[in-house]
């Protein structure tokens, strides 16, 4: 059967989207947040998983006002980098999984989680971003990936304990596939701040370390967490991390298994006014 073997946590800032593409990332200012992912870069090639299932939120590119979806799976074949204003970043197509993405919804979806199933999309920085950070600029992505998009822009939105019990039904749906895939699921989004209003520029280092402590060693305490707790200690935008409990609900502790390896820790303020987080978790065998 398919298993989930790591999951990975990280922001998707769209700054350091540009940062890689114009060639900054040894400038003073952006240096340090690269820094952060050297370790990650080499781990993922020693640990190149078979599918990439990759948790994001859409920048009003595959969606917009007209049409919010709460959670929606892609199945398409492949995705092409979005225009976001200024152009498609330079970045490969991402190619996708159907067969197991569509085993998935069909999994989740008896499971009683309604998911909007997405045949033809374009897929923004939220997705593209976390790629580039941990591959680096390649000719292609190293693997498929299963885009799965959550609105986090629009109230309302879902809970973190929602988002907590749907990695949970998406780890059964890997395991009942019926093939020995290596399957890794990634979190993105966050962690503190707000773009706009009073508190624009908002960043809780400490909230957001607090955040990091517990979605290694208590995240079903932290799936409790509630809304307003969110946007008053993360900001506004600081409720994409709830798009974290998903991969971390995907974890085979949460199940009853073994508690998983830290991999890789990191942290820094500021990139373009935005707090980066970044985390590695291995599942144990």
């Amino acid at each position: 059967m398919a298993k989930i073997t790591a999951s990975v946590y990280t922001s998707h800032v769209p700054a350091i989207g540009v940062a890689i593409d114009q060639g900054k990332t040894q400038e003073p200012y952006w240096q340090p947040v690269f820094e952060g992912y050297e370790f990650s870069k080499k781990w993922l090639k020693d640990n190149k998983p078979d599918v990439i299932f990759l948790v994001y939120n859409d920048h009003a590119t595959a969606f917009s006002l007209d049409l919010i979806p709460t959670f929606a799976i892609g199945t398409g074949a492949e995705y092409q980098p979005a225009d976001e204003g200024w152009g498609p970043r330079p970045v490969p197509k991402v190619i996708g999984a159907p067969k197991l993405a569509a085993h998935i919804a069909q999994s989740v979806i008896q499971q009683d989680f309604d998911l909007t199933i997405v045949n033809k999309m374009d897929v923004d920085h939220g997705l593209t971003v976390p790629l580039s950070l941990m591959c680096g600029q390649p000719e292609a992505w190293p693997c498929p990936v299963i885009p799965f998009a959550v609105n986090v822009v629009q109230y309302p939105v879902p809970s973190g304990a929602r988002c907590f019990a749907l990695g949970q039904a998406i780890r059964r749906a890997v395991e009942s596939y019926d093939e020995p895939l290596n399957v890794q699921i990634w979190g993105t989004g966050g962690m503190s701040h707000q773009l706009q209003g009073a508190r624009a520029g908002l960043i809780n280092a400490a909230w957001d370390n607090a955040f990091l402590d517990r979605l290694i060693a208590d995240p079903t305490g932290l799936s409790k967490v509630s809304h307003i707790e969110y946007v008053r200690e993360a900001g506004s935008e600081g409720i994409e991390l709830v798009m974290w409990l998903i991969a971390r609900g995907a974890m085979a502790d949460v199940a009853g298994g073994p508690a998983p390896k830290l991999a890789h820790r990191f942290y820094h303020v500021p990139a373009s006014n935005t707090a980066v987080g970044h985390l590695i978790l291995e599942n144990s065998n």
